[in-house]
């Protein structure tokens, strides 16, 4: 070979690294540049090209020959010794890659819950894509509203549910549900009689409220002040609407609470009526950051939720945008 065509040969084989490093490391195991040949299906001439542009870009010699068969050199031995792993991870890599696809295809779902939504909108869509999708890893992360953004805003969860009353510029919101505001009583209780309650009628009794940091505190006392109608907080509980409701069919108060919570078991113990006139209702969605994809286990999901929902909104930036 030519000073030239030596020259040729080792600025071919260095812009890639892969095929003289798997030419080396068929040699270190079989012994035979022949054998090594029929192995990767290239000829003898071609195999012993790539070994030489090989010991001439590191500078050393990779093999000594004893007797017919070709055995490493010292140097050899340290360049298979790091050469191996990347030779057989990158022939594995097909093969792997479809082994992974297989396992995603199964995958895991993450979900950003607030309290209402997770004790009661999720229970029979969780039973229902369990009983679907067995095989998914299924997390629900209980949070706030700041808390359940900020999942989405670092991909933290694939969507979430609950309500958004201010929508971010950043994400995408569909709602799929939608409740009343509700005034609960006890049973028996005067306001109970009165089929259209009227924030007076409301007026002398005292309120069972959550906390004056959320929402539904901030707006019954928006409403009141802007009807310009006095009211009284009789006391404040944390722990959900499960909390409220109890104290309040203990008669310690009256309350107004998102429809979402009241099922057929409060019947016994609680009064209701719709406040709808007077305050707003409350909307329960799919929330979605902006340009996230959404994975199949999450769509599947988001079906259970609302059918045809992501087909709707597609055309729209709606929850299937990726």
């Amino acid at each position: 070979m030519s000073p030239r065509t030596a020259r040729s040969a080792r600025y071919y084989y260095k812009s890639d690294r892969l095929k003289p490093l798997r030419a080396f490391c068929q040699v270190a195991r079989l012994g035979s540049v022949s054998r090594a040949a029929d192995a990767l299906f290239l000829s003898q001439p071609a195999v012993s090209l790539q070994l030489q542009a090989l010991e001439r870009d590191y500078g050393v010699p990779l093999f000594e020959r004893i007797g017919r068969r070709l055995n490493l050199t010292a140097a050899g031995e340290t360049l298979y010794d790091m050469a191996r792993p990347l030779v057989d991870g990158i022939d594995g890599l097909e093969s792997a890659f479809r082994d992974r696809l297989q396992t995603m295809s199964a995958g895991r779902l993450d979900i950003a819950c607030g309290n209402s939504t997770l004790l009661y909108l999720m229970p029979p869509l969780v039973a229902a894509y369990r009983a679907a999708h067995a095989d998914v890893a299924l997390r629900l992360h209980t949070v706030t509203g700041p808390e359940g953004l900020a999942m989405l805003r670092a991909d933290e969860v694939d969507f979430a549910v609950g309500a958004v009353p201010d929508v971010p510029g950043d994400v995408i919101y569909a709602p799929v549900h939608v409740y009343d505001p509700m005034l609960i009583t006890p049973k028996g209780h005067p306001l109970a009689s009165i089929p259209h309650p009227r924030l007076e009628d409301l007026s002398g009794h005292g309120l069972v409220m959550p906390p004056q940091h959320l929402t539904t505190y901030r707006q019954v006392d928006y409403t009141f002040q802007r009807a310009r109608v006095p009211y009284t907080v009789a006391m404040e509980a944390s722990g959900g609407w499960e909390v409220i409701k109890q104290y309040v069919a203990m008669g310690l108060g009256i309350s107004i609470v998102s429809g979402i919570c009241l099922g057929e078991a409060d019947r016994d113990r609680l009064e209701a009526r719709s406040l709808a006139e007077h305050f707003p209702q409350r909307s329960y969605g799919v929330v979605v950051r902006k340009g996230r994809y959404l994975s199949q286990q999450a769509r599947d999901f988001i079906e259970l939720l609302r059918p045809g929902l992501l087909a709707r909104d597609s055309s729209e930036g709606g929850p299937s945008e990726r």
